[in-house]
């Protein structure tokens, strides 16, 4: 069993257990001996002919768990017979950074488990899972059975855990895992993943060599730099460019265009690969902006905000309630970049945006989809946006025309930046 797996054993009584249905968390935990309890709600509708088990991904270095995470979600579909849902799940100590680990609930209907349980014996004879079986024991109460592999040909179960419900963590047990895995807050923390990456995304080298040799310096420049965030459609471009025309400005945006022919590549690449690429593009962007601020105000087209409130609102599931407290280190802005003079968060009503969506007709990425079908997705990363400090947001109304909206951020501007 791989040293990871190892190291998890010892607490592995004290682990809570997150199922993701229907869009909801379910919790259970596991204990030594039965109290009375009722099974929890995730096995409430399971008969008896049916078989559940857990799958955990917890072996290998970072980069490979997360890509094989997102390549085992693939295979289960694939080759499990079609009785057998799928579902998300996760394993973690309550309130502990970093231990929470990833993997999926499968329960399977098709009333035989032979084909399920000799894909879950491949699986953990090959490749750093965790595999568990629920039966009932004896006594009729439900049981959760870890497996192992004795040699090439056998599995052996260990001793039966009795499996009851658990209340809801303090903090949603997506949050333990964001820093430096979904959101990074230094140069060295993004690059050190890409130099993870050299082996199995050639990609990575070419990423590598467009970065500074070190972080930019964090002091700001001769002259103001204002930062415009928002979701698509909210008007940004316009803006921007209004503003470049009218201060006499540098525009740039983030990711800087030396990324985007490999945005594609990266974008099919799990969090935590495709988190440290974009997280990397701010670090060119403010290297640009420290050129370049020398000379002449610079306005950007997205930065830091956007890279952070995405990436927080697509690891944490569920409502708006569920993202870090406000004032959580989730939400600092990383030490070693530069910080904008002003930012600004444009605002639209939903239907407003969703008609100038339509109209402009124009191909989006999977989360901008994702922000038109899911109305949780998108409060969730407007939310995100406004919980950042160091600087926070300074909303503004995009509803009106666009030389209405242009005239009250420049008002803003001379308050600010004294432009």
């Amino acid at each position: 069993m791989a040293r990871r797996t190892m190291s998890l054993l010892p607490q592995w009584s004290t682990r809570v257990f997150s199922v993701e249905l229907d869009g909801a968390a379910h919790y259970f935990s596991i204990q030594e001996r039965h109290r009375g309890e009722e099974a929890p709600r995730v096995f409430s509708k399971v008969q008896d002919h049916d078989r559940c088990y857990s799958l955990l991904v917890c072996g290998g270095d970072r980069v490979g768990r997360a890509k094989f995470y997102a390549e085992l979600k693939e295979k289960l579909l694939r080759d499990l017979p079609p009785e057998c849902d799928v579902s998300p799940m996760s394993s973690f100590l309550p309130n502990v950074k970093d231990s929470l680990i990833r993997g999926y609930f499968l329960k399977d209907n098709s009333g035989s488990s032979s084909p399920s349980e000799r894909l879950l014996r491949d699986l953990i004879r090959r490749d750093p899972v965790l595999v568990c079986s629920y039966l009932k024991g004896k006594d009729g109460q439900l049981c959760q059975h870890l497996w192992s592999h004795a040699d090439s040909q056998t599995v052996e179960m260990s001793k039966g855990y009795y499996v009851v419900p658990s209340q809801p963590p303090e903090y949603h047990p997506s949050t333990l895992n964001i820093i430096n895995s979904d959101v990074f807050y230094s140069f060295e923390d993004a690059c050190e993943v890409l130099k993870e990456c050299g082996d199995i995304i050639p990609e990575a080298t070419s990423v590598m060599e467009l970065l500074p040799s070190r972080a930019p310096a964090r002091s700001k420049p001769d002259f103001p730099v204002i930062v415009i965030e928002g979701l698509d459609a909210t008007g940004k471009t316009t803006l921007t460019e209004s503003l470049r025309d009218t201060l006499g400005a540098t525009l740039l945006q983030s990711p800087p265009q030396c990324l985007s022919p490999l945005r594609a590549r990266f974008d099919q690449e799990p969090p935590l690969v495709r988190r440290a690429f974009y997280a990397l593009g701010n670090y060119i962007t403010a290297e640009q902006v420290g050129q370049e601020g020398m000379k002449t105000p610079v306005i950007v087209d997205r930065f830091w905000h956007s890279t952070a409130a995405y990436a927080i609102a697509t690891a944490v599931g569920g409502p708006v309630c569920n993202l870090p407290v406000e004032g959580s280190e989730v939400y600092r802005w990383p030490s070693d970049l530069l910080q904008p003079s002003l930012v600004i968060l444009l605002t639209l009503d939903p239907e407003e945006r969703k008609r100038r969506l339509r109209d402009r007709g124009q191909g989006k990425t999977e989360e901008e989809q994702e922000l038109d079908h899911n109305q949780l997705f998108r409060l969730k990363v407007e939310e995100a946006y406004r919980r950042i400090i160091g600087p926070a947001c300074v909303t503004v109304d995009a509803s009106p025309s666009a030389d209405q909206v242009l005239q009250q951020v420049q008002l803003l501007i001379r308050g600010k930046c004294h432009l």
